[in-house]
């Protein structure tokens, strides 16, 4: 079940980015294998970051385990009715600083951009295995990083839901209506330049500027 896909602007992409949504009803009788969330480490194992630094943790969250509980514990009220019944969630940190001081030299400057990456790709790996995903914030990040001994040189960031669709008839219907939300996004005129940023954005008809 795809309902909000695909998407004007989004039929020229190539699969898996085409048919990527973020589901919010999971089937919670659903269950990875251990090679399948395996295959989704890797994926983010193997993307890129700057000097092959890889400033990722991933924490694997699956019911029934510790982990799943430490995480449902702390969610916020609006995620705490759908998050639980994904099949898998991660938990994602940066390696911010090298040492546990405030002030201590970062580990990367760009570590919060290689996190993204490393979450963008099991995000897409998770499509191509005919999962859905949904990445999330709202959770108490303190209590967390708490409870899963996270130290000062890293930075809890976000959680990334990944499941199968379930029947929207097992959940409330505010969680139902999340999957039949219009999906939009700004066009690139607000946020894509080809020249200074006081100055017009791309047309979604883009034309490479003249000298």
């Amino acid at each position: 079940m795809t309902p909000q896909a695909p998407q004007p602007s989004a039929e020229g992409l190539a699969e898996p980015m085409r048919s990527r949504w973020s589901a919010s009803v999971y089937d919670d009788s659903h269950r990875l294998t251990d090679s399948e969330i395996q295959t989704l480490l890797h994926a983010a194992q193997w993307a890129p970051s700057a000097g092959n630094s890889q400033p990722w943790v991933f924490f694997v969250c699956v019911p029934g385990t510790a982990n799943h509980d430490r995480l449902v514990a702390t969610l916020s009220r609006g995620n705490s009715g759908w998050v639980p019944r994904a099949s898998v969630v991660f938990v994602t940190a940066a390696h911010v600083r090298t040492g546990e001081e405030a002030d201590a030299p970062a580990y990367s400057d760009y570590a919060l951009h290689d996190v993204g990456q490393a979450a963008a790709h099991l995000t897409l790996q998770a499509r191509a295995m005919g999962l859905h995903a949904h990445q999330f914030a709202g959770f108490d990040h303190e209590a967390l990083a708490e409870a899963l001994g996270v130290p000062p040189t890293h930075q809890l960031l976000t959680g990334i839901a990944v499941g199968v669709p379930g029947d929207p008839a097992d959940v409330d219907e505010r969680t139902a209506a999340r999957d039949h939300r219009d999906r939009v996004r700004r066009p690139l005129s607000h946020w894509a330049f080809g020249g200074r940023f006081d100055e017009d954005g791309v047309r979604d008809d883009w034309q490479t500027p003249r000298p």
